[in-house]
Order: C-alpha cells, then sequence, then structure tokens
C-alpha cells in the first residue's frame, strides 16, 4: 500500500479511471489469442494468487458509499475502486491475500482496535460471497477452494506496529487468521527499520529477531515489503522459513526504497522466498518516479516561496503541472520487473502482488483492475516464458513457500513452546509506542 491511505470517491477519480481505460493499449496484439488461450488453460488448475489487495482499507474509508459498511460496498455490483465479483472472476483470481493494513501513526485509538476492526471487516466480506470467498489457512485450502470455484482468501497484516512490541498479540492475531505480517509499513518500529523512514537500528533489533522466530513457530509468513534493507538482511539471517515480500519490485531498474535490491535478490533461491511484483506505478517505471520525485522537489520550493499560501501554491503547480505532463506505467513495465526478478533470483522466487486498492485508479496501462492479471501473463508468455514458469509467478511459488512455511512450524512446534520474551528482556528498553 502507497503511504497515503485516504480514499476519496468523487468524480475525478471516476475520470481517471475512465483516462486509464481510455489510454490503455490493445494488449491483444496479433496471436494473442493464443497466448490468451494457453494462460486460461494454465489457470484452470493453477491458482493465480495475489499477494496484495486493499479492498478492506479501502471499505473503511470509502465516506461515499458509507464507511466500514460492508453491505452498502456491493462487490456484485461495479465498484468504485479496482475489485468486484465480476472483474475477480474475469481475472481467474484463485487465491488472494486481503491486506488488514492499519496506519503506523495512530495514537487516539490504539493500534490493535482498528487492527481488530479490520480483520473484522476482511471477515464479513468472506461471509457476505460465501460463493465466491472461502476462507483459507493453508496452501492446501487455497487449492481446495479453487477446486470448488471460489477465492482461497487468506489475511495479510500491514504493519508490525499492530502488535505493540508483544509476542501475545502476535500469536492472537494468527488465531484470528493472520498468515503473513508485513514487519513494517512506512514507520520505523522499536525493532524493525522502515524503508521510507530513518533507520534507527541498522535493521532489526533481538526483540525483531525473536519476532521473526516467533512467526516461524507458528507458520505466519514473514512479508519483507516496506523494510529497509538491513531489515531484510537481518530477516533472511534469522529466519527457518521461506519470506515473502507481498508487493514490491526490482531496485536495480527503479531505484526507489520501496523496492528489493539485487543484493537480496540473490538470496533469496536458498531461503525460498517470493517477491510478488507489484503494480504500483511509481515502483515498476524509472520515468513516473522521476517524475514524482520532480514534483515533490517543486511543491517543497513552492511551499517554501509563498509561506503557506494555498492559493498561489495551488496556482504555481498547476502551471508545473501544464509544463510536465504525467507519464504512465505499462504492463510492459511489470513484466520488466518479473524477468529482472526471475532473472537476478530465480523463476522459482517470484510472483504477483498487485496492491489494487491501495495504489489508485492511476495504475499501469492495460493492467487497470483485477480482470487484468491474464494480461500481464499474456506479455510474459509473448516473451517466451514456459508453461511451468507461468504457472509459478501465477501462484505456485507462493504456496510453495506457504507449504514449506507450514512445514518449518510443524517442527519448530514440537522443539520449543511460545516465547514469552519481551523487547524490555532483549533489548533493554521500554516501548516507544
Amino acid at each position: 500500500m502507497m503511504p497515503s491511505r485516504t480514499v476519496r470517491v468523487t468524480l475525478l477519480s471516476l475520470a481517471v479511471v475512465a483516462s486509464a481505460a481510455s489510454r490503455a493499449p490493445n494488449v491483444w496484439a496479433q496471436g494473442d489469442e493464443t497466448h490468451l488461450a494457453r494462460v486460461k488453460r494454465i489457470l484452470r488448475t493453477t491458482p493465480l494468487v495475489d499477494g496484495h489487495n486493499d479492498l478492506p482499507w479501502y471499505i473503511r474509508e470509502d465516506i461515499k458509499q458509507a464507511p466500514r459498511d460492508v453491505d452498502a460496498y456491493d462487490l456484485r455490483k461495479p465498484t468504485s475502486g479496482n475489485t468486484d465479483v465480476a472483474r475477480l472472476r474475469k481475472g481467474m483470481v484463485g487465491g488472494q491475500f486481503w491486506s488488514v493494513y492499519i496506519p503506523g501513526d495512530i495514537r487516539d485509538s490504539g493500534f490493535a482496535r482498528v487492527q481488530l476492526e479490520q480483520i473484522d471487516i476482511a471477515r464479513r466480506i468472506f461471509a457476505k460471497y460465501p460463493d465466491v470467498f472461502q476462507p483459507a489457512y493453508t496452501a492446501a485450502d487455497v487449492r481446495r477452494a479453487k477446486a470448488a470455484g471460489k477465492i482461497g482468501s487468506m489475511i495479510g497484516m500491514e504493519g508490525g506496529h499492530a502488535i505493540e512490541n508483544s509476542l501475545g498479540a502476535l500469536r492472537a492475531y494468527f488465531d484470528l487468521g493472520v498468515r503473513y505480517m508485513t514487519i513494517t509499513h512506512n514507520v520505523t518500529l522499536d525493532w524493525a527499520d522502515a524503508a521510507n523512514d530513518e533507520p534507527k537500528h541498522q535493521g532489526l533489533t533481538k526483540f525483531g529477531e525473536e519476532v521473526i522466530r516467533e512467526m516461524n513457530r507458528m507458520g505466519m509468513l514473514v512479508d519483507l515489503s516496506h523494510v529497509s534493507p538491513g531489515t531484510m538482511s537481518d530477516a533472511l539471517d534469522v529466519t527457518e522459513a521461506p519470506v515473502i515480500f507481498s508487493h514490491s519490485a526490482a531496485r536495480e531498474l527503479t531505484d526507489v526504497p520501496r523496492n528489493v535490491p539485487d543484493s537480496i535478490l540473490k538470496r533469496l533461491p536458498k531461503n525460498g522466498g517470493v517477491v510478488m511484483v507489484a503494480f504500483v506505478p511509481g515502483f515498476v517505471s524509472r520515468r513516473v518516479a522521476e517524475h514524482s520525485a520532480m514534483r515533490r522537489a517543486q511543491l517543497i520550493r513552492v511551499r517554501s516561496q509563498f509561506s503557506g499560501d494555498s492559493v498561489l501554491i495551488n496556482k504555481d503547480m498547476a502551471v508545473w503541472d501544464k509544463s510536465h505532463l504525467p507519464v504512465h506505467a505499462t504492463i510492459a513495465d511489470v513484466a520488466d520487473h518479473i524477468e529482472h526478478i526471475r532473472k537476478v533470483a530465480g523463476a522459482d522466487n517470484v510472483g504477483l502482488g498487485s496492491d489494487f486498492d491501495g495504489t489508485g485508479n492511476d495504475l499501469p496501462d492495460g493492467l487497470q483492475d483485477v480482470s487484468t492479471f491474464p494480461a500481464l501473463l499474456v506479455e510474459l508468455a509473448r516473451r517466451g516464458w514456459s508453461d511451468a514458469d507461468l504457472r509459478k509467478v501465477a501462484g505456485e511459488n507462493v504456496l510453495r513457500a506457504m507449504l514449506q512455511s507450514e512445514r518449518v512450524a510443524a517442527r519448530l512446534q514440537k522443539q520449543r513452546k511460545p516465547s514469552n520474551k519481551t523487547i524490555e528482556q532483549l533489548d533493554g528498553k521500554g516501548p516507544k509506542m
């Protein structure tokens, strides 16, 4: 999920959707009917598993259609976001990690309350559409859901701030169905450095290492999207199970903090981990990232120049925007990142992690919503990918990582009991949250 999470369902946002659709290239080039038929054949037996969809937060923040109201946001009808039942079916989605994100700067209500509310929203979505979503807790559950014509639905918790420095809270979330935890979001924790914040620990603290060990013991996947390279490296040193990056891309191609360096990609084959490539334009397109950086720098200059005068600031930025037309990411950009990860890490270490409903509607051309997953696989097929590698990136890699994690957990649960260690004991300091 991107740093800003407030969803505004306005005529402007709907216009952006229309604009994106109008500029989308014709992904079905000559001969692609054959590739599409091949992709559909593959997805009839291999579950397409997406690593990150923010629908629960979108529903929470959708002011126009009543915030938090799962019934009001009717997925059987076309929705204002990237996700609804018809488009999920068209996209042949077989497994989905639904993100239960909460901001890392909540103070008035506490992390745990909001996290529990988000888990509740996700579970109510599953219950409201039992013919579509089937709760899944294991890799085998996802395959059973696929066989039943449903979408195996898992919960991914985005941000370790939600455990409030408590291993007991971590275990409670697992019991509620959480099957991965993104170690940080955009805020550095008392025990782990984030990618988009100042480092304080040069990676994980001793308590952070204990969090990883306890996740391994339970069978909760360690998600390293959003963390610093130091945290990535420390987690790989500690973990006994495969890690995932639920929605990231390759830093070698787009040099932004949220992407994964080659030095980490090279460690994934030994670990068995999977980078699930996000569709976020600023992650997959160097041109988009550079344009965004230029605009941020201009905004800083203008704000300094006009001392908070919003009228003058907006006028100046309108002039800048007119002379610096936005650029767009494409489906080819996303495919380039997938191919780079396959080249550096391997075909066993790459997957899909869209970030739909968490990154707005200005998405890569050809990847506007959950209906477009097959188009990405067609792009890879066009580039010569084998059936075996298409199955891996579609879902087999992350299902294998899940299964390995489950086997590690079964072994560790025979060797050690739940950890009662605290951050005070391990790091010699009290919590700051």
